[in-house]
């Protein structure tokens, strides 16, 4: 067991919850004891010492090889994040073999069966989400699922998934970013032999070469507890921190090899939108796009940076092989135009490129848009490794265009709400039908007097199929004259939209569940979909 590990512990809270206690001392500096705030502007490189959380056995993210039935609960959780205070968040805790887990990361095998039950321990109703898989409304967390304080849920479904990183996280009607920000959340992996043939052809070790990172934003208060208290703006924003965690980690550093490394990377955020980059010296290095939300793409796509929404993944391979000892390199957000005043301003596309995000959004130093430093990682080793990256990741069958009708979505704020074709949620409400086994393809349309949307679609997947109107910022991703990026390729469950954007997505909504399905399509900036920002979709079979 590593010294991050052995200095974690599991105890009972006073409240009735868990409690993390013991030394955790990747929170803070172990030689001089100094406390280090962990807000991240660009720039105070020196202040990088926690060392970065990863998977292990047990304790938070602790991995857990699902073969059989789990128990689970969501309860209150004391957690050091700040020397000397314990901290309050919410946590999913899993006993199992005589180990604790926090938060643990499911990994699963595509076809095995999935069971779990849930014991709701929080004072407020909850229920979970597995967001990206393909589930039937029962296990999907549709509000009408939703557990009370004090009960308990049955999921049980087969895992029809291709390999990916997919995660899970709660979905309560009006407490979903509440929950969420409060610690909510982690990942599912589903492998399958694709994944098993790349991970044998790069030598790959989940938790030492193969690392997932989720990014978070947050806000800390005096007590070294996560705060979440979005006033009326921020609803309408969107919460963003001034505190920065990898892996619920405070200014990470992770030391590494001359080797290749993959990077499984989510966005758990709120609602902050990253630019994702590696750079060293300060110039982006070049590193290659794998895999998105659904999985494996069919060959590495290189890439010098990449936007990601909340709610989205992307997974990609950074190649430190020419590195030297002593190198650092740098996971970034680079400075970008967030595009949140564009309701205020008559313009076709957007915004000019800079200019600044709401007032209050996050720290100084924190704004929405603004640089950030993420992780560093420091070249520690020399190794003799002469792996090539594969030709061919995955084979995929092309993006279908559809039969029938284009079916249109329209994302805007009216009458001071956010809403999807002029409606916001109603439980009982299915404004859209599509038949089982359909082919269709949607056309979302943000706004030009908006902000970003990510939208995403429970129960079922998606391909991209084009952009238009894209903002100065997004344009140069694209990759072909459809205008998409490199995280728009792959199957998604998760799309980015920016003022003034359209884009076409094509489904295919065969499944083997019996009866009518009702499923939700909502913003996944998280204050969007509490406020109503999300439309129920019934497949009727």
């Amino acid at each position: 067991m590593n010294e991050t590990r052995r200095n974690i512990l599991l105890a009972s809270a006073a409240v009735g919850g868990v409690a993390l206690a013991g030394g955790a001392a990747w929170w803070y500096l172990r030689t001089t004891g100094e406390q280090h705030a962990p807000g991240a502007a660009a720039g105070d490189a020196g202040l990088f010492v926690n060392p970065l959380l990863v998977p292990g056995a047990s304790g938070p993210l602790g991995v857990i090889d699902v073969k059989g039935p789990l128990a689970m609960s969501a309860r209150a959780a004391q957690f050091p994040i700040l020397k000397g205070k314990p901290g309050r968040l919410l946590a999913y805790q899993v006993e199992q073999g005589g180990k604790s887990f926090v938060n643990p990361i499911f990994r699963v095998q595509s076809g095995a069966q999935f069971s779990a039950r849930l014991e709701n321990a929080l004072d407020e109703p909850t229920i979970v989400h597995w967001h990206g898989l393909k589930v039937d409304a029962r296990n999907d967390a549709h509000p009408q699922f939703q557990v009370a304080a004090g009960a308990a849920y049955e999921y049980r479904f087969p895992v029809a998934n291709r390999a990916g990183t997919y995660w899970y996280h709660p979905h309560p009607h009006r407490l979903t970013a509440k929950q969420a920000y409060l610690g909510l959340a982690s990942f599912f992996i589903v492998e399958d032999h694709e994944e098993r043939a790349l991970q044998k052809a790069l030598d790959l070790g989940f938790g030492a070469s193969d690392i997932p990172l989720v990014i978070q934003d947050k806000n800390l208060d005096s007590y070294g507890a996560l705060s979440y208290a979005p006033d009326d703006e921020q609803k309408v924003n969107g919460y963003v921190g001034g505190d920065l965690l990898v892996n619920l980690t405070p200014r990470p550093r992770f030391e590494a090899a001359t080797r290749i490394y993959r990077f499984r990377i989510l966005n758990g955020s709120n609602a902050r939108i990253y630019r994702l980059a590696f750079a060293k010296g300060g110039e982006p290095l070049e590193c290659h796009v794998i895999a998105t939300d659904g999985g494996l793409l069919e060959s590495a796509v290189k890439v010098r940076e990449a936007f990601l929404s909340p709610g989205e993944r992307v997974e990609v391979l950074l190649d430190l092989r020419s590195a030297r000892v002593g190198d650092t390199v740098w996971l970034k957000s680079l400075a970008f135009d967030p595009m949140h005043l564009e309701m205020e301003m008559p313009m076709e596309h957007g915004a000019p490129a800079g200019h600044a995000g709401m007032a209050g959004m996050g720290a100084p130093g924190l704004a929405d848009g603004a640089a950030i430093d993420l992780l560093r990682i420091d070249v520690a080793r020399k190794l003799a490794y002469d792996r090539p990256v594969p030709a061919v990741l995955s084979r995929l069958a092309p993006a279908q265009p559809g039969t029938g009708e284009v079916r249109k979505f329209a994302l805007e704020r009216t009458e001071d709400r956010w809403r999807i074709n002029g409606r916001t949620f109603e439980t009982d409400e299915a404004p859209v039908t599509v038949h089982r086994g359909a082919a269709e393809v949607w056309e979302l349309r943000n706004a030009a007097r908006s902000m970003p949307h990510p939208m995403h679609l429970h129960g079922f997947n998606f391909r991209v199929l084009e952009r238009r109107g894209s903002p100065a910022q997004q344009e140069p991703l694209a990759l072909n004259a459809q205008g998409l990026a490199a995280t728009d390729l792959g199957w998604k469950d998760t799309v980015l939209l920016w003022p003034g954007e359209t884009v076409r997505i094509a489904l295919d909504f065969s499944h083997s569940w019996s009866g009518d399905q009702t499923f939700l399509f909502h913003c996944h900036n998280l204050e969007h979909e509490d406020e109503g920002m999300m439309i129920n979709f019934k497949v009727q079979g």
